[in-house]
This record gives C-alpha cells, structure tokens and sequence, in this order.
C-alpha cells in the first residue's frame, strides 16, 4: 500500500521535467528506446550522485533491492546495468548540458541576494578550472600528459550563491585560456581570473562588451606607466597606477590602458601585481575582488569530495561528460532545495541526509527537522570505554 511519496521524488519535483523532455526530443534521446527511457537514465544516474555508488554494478544491486519502490519514485523501465552503460555512452550528454543552464538560471535567480562582503550591487563571476585525472589506456581521447589522460572542468562562478553560471568539459590538453571565446559576457559584470587567463585580444573583449576583468598579471609583463595614484601602503598596497601595454603583440591586441595594482599580502605573505579595465573602484576593493576567486577552487574542492566525478561508470567522452553534468544537476538542486525550504543546514549536511532517506516516505521538509541538533555539552554518553578497567 502507498503511504505517501518518497524523498527522492519530492527531490525530483525540482527538475524541469518539461525542459528534460523538450530537449531529449532535439537530440533524439529515446529514439527506438523501449523501455529503458532518458529519465531512467538520468534517475539512476541522480541516485548514484546522492548516495555515491561506486560501480555500474552497484546501482544496479541498490535499485534492484528496492524494486517494489522505484516506480513510485518514478522509474519506468528495469534497471540493469548493461542497458546503463549502452544508454551512457549513446545519448547526447548535451540533453543533461542544456538541463543544467535551466537550473544555473533559476539558482542564480534563488541567491541574487546572498551577501557578497563587498559594496558591488553588479554581478561577480570568478573563472578558473580543475582538472580530474584519468587512466590514458582507458580514455584515449583524452590525452593530458605522455602517460596521463585528464578532463577539465572550465566553470563560471558566480561568487553570490556559489553557483555555476557557464561550465564547459574540455580533454585536459585544451589550455585553459581558450574557455574565453565561449564565455559569456554581461555588461556591468566583474570577471574574477588568474594569471592563466592572460591573453589581450581575448581579454580586450571585455572592453568591447562594457564587462570588467581583475586578473592577476605576469611578472614580466611589459607596460608604460601614465599616471600614479596614491595609496595607503598601511593597508597593504603598494601602486595603483594607469599603465598603457608596450609589449609587441600586446600593443596591437590591447589598444587602450588598463590599471595596474601592486598588493602586499602580510598574512599570507603573498605579492599580487592585478590587472583591471575598471577605474574607478577603490584599489583595495579591486584586491577584495581577487580574493573572491578562492570561492571556485572552494566549490571544486566541494564537488570532487561529495560528488562522483573522480571515477566515471563509462569510458567514452559522452559517459564522461553526462556523468559530470549529472552531478552538477544534483548540486543545483540541492542548492535549490535548501533556499526552497529555509534550511540553515549546510549543502554537504543536507546531501549526507539525502543520502540516507531517499527510500523513505515521509514529506521532504521534516526529513530536516533536527538537521541541527548538537549533543550538549558535558552530557554523559552512554557508550562504553574499551580501555575502562
């Protein structure tokens, strides 16, 4: 008898099913399928997100257990492994890309006004990359080192929220520079990078887009100074200057000045000499902003602890990229259930509670009732000492 939904499926009431559905119809995702449907795929994919399943083989063990369940979560067709790993490496991963742009736009919408710690009413994206490393004799299409194959994950973050705005799956070869001529520029923003990201014409784009950049510079950049502003060094700066490029190629690629900020780091002692084409932010609000790039490398750092993206349930380039934008799916909506529902609990603690009340059938929000109990202090435990004579 059904008593009522499970938690995974008031979980899944957050996914556009109509967008899933319009977008495996463009890219033909159940052409000639007959029972095992995109959805399945993606449902059993989203399980093995939230509960880190190891193995083909052991989604399959953990579905097949709860059989009498899994329609009532929503799944249609028999879960078998085989049928997995030919859907993982047949459909268009690009059916789960265009789903997850989806859900990056209704998360920013959800965080727009998360605090920032800086007086900037516009928009903060900070860019960089990560690497996840794979086996070469496995993924050849791949290659990253001489015996080292490797995917890069190029992602825009926007710093509110913590949330992906623009993610783009590369072989690890592809230097990381190149994600800019996909990037997608708003007028008025801030685009936080480092020093990889240094290329002029590229980066002269953001002058023609009305966008500003704060990038950290190379030591042997080659500039003319026009003018020098005064600083406070008590704060830790050291220039704040108008400088024009005087390289050979940079002249022609960068046309016009930029600014130049030189800041001491004591606390980490640490020298940062930043590029930007903003000129009339205070300069330690220019070095506050570089510092917020440290939220994307905090944000891989998160995904690749409680997410399955360090091995993958297939070897082809579309497995592997439809496993990663699964598990970007799963972030986003358990970013968007917690602002849902007012938890104050952390996104890792509410995945952790996810993980173990999937099967259950009680209503989503009383799942995080006492997500925040924390045993008193000085109270006795009733478990007993091994070493207790």
């Amino acid at each position: 008898m059904n008593t009522g939904r499970t938690v995974f499926s008031q979980l899944m009431d957050l996914f556009p099913l109509p967008e899933f559905r319009r977008g495996v119809e463009r890219y033909g995702g159940d052409h000639k399928v007959q029972s095992f449907s995109c959805l399945d795929q993606f449902f059993c994919l989203a399980f093995a997100q939230l509960t880190y399943r190891e193995s083909l083989r052991d989604i399959e063990a953990c579905l097949r257990t709860m059989q009498p369940r899994l329609y009532h979560m929503g799944f249609r067709g028999r879960v078998s492994r085989n049928t997995l790993a030919h859907a993982n490496a047949q459909r268009d991963w690009r059916i789960y890309a265009d789903v997850g742009q989806v859900l990056m736009r209704e998360a920013r919408q959800l965080y727009a006004h998360e605090e920032l710690g800086l007086e900037l009413e516009q928009a903060v994206y900070a860019l960089d990359s990560t690497t996840i490393d794979l086996c070469r004799s496995l993924f050849p299409w791949a290659p990253f080192e001489r015996s080292k194959a490797a995917v890069k994950m190029h992602t825009l973050l926007e710093v509110r929220g913590s949330i992906p705005s623009f993610v783009l799956i590369t072989p690890g070869r592809v230097h990381d520079v190149k994600a800019l001529d996909q990037l997608p520029l708003e007028a008025g923003s801030f685009y936080v990078m480092d020093r990889g990201y240094i290329h002029f014409a590229r980066l002269y784009r953001f002058v023609l887009a009305a966008a500003f950049f704060v990038v950290r510079a190379r030591a042997n950049l080659q500039y003319r100074r026009c003018y020098s502003r005064w600083v406070d060094r008590s704060t830790g700066l050291r220039c704040d200057q108008i400088i024009v490029l005087t390289g050979r190629d940079s002249t022609r690629e960068y046309p016009v000045p930029a600014r130049r900020i030189r800041y001491y780091d004591a606390e980490h002692d640490l020298r940062l000499s930043l590029l930007t084409n903003h000129f009339r932010l205070s300069a330690l609000t220019v070095t506050r902003l570089y510092k917020a790039r440290w939220n994307v490398e905090l944000f891989f750092k998160w995904i690749k602890q409680h997410l399955r993206i360090k091995r993958f349930y297939g070897t082809s380039a579309n497995a592997v990229k439809t496993q990663l934008w699964v598990a970007l799916i799963v972030y986003l909506l358990v970013a968007i259930l917690k602002k849902r529902l007012g938890l104050e609990a952390s996104l890792h603690k509410i995945l952790q509670i996810l993980s173990l009340t999937l099967f259950e059938k009680t209503p989503i929000l009383q799942v995080f009732q006492h997500a925040d109990y924390e045993l008193p202090a000085g109270q006795p435990s009733n478990q007993l000492s091994l070493f207790t004579l």
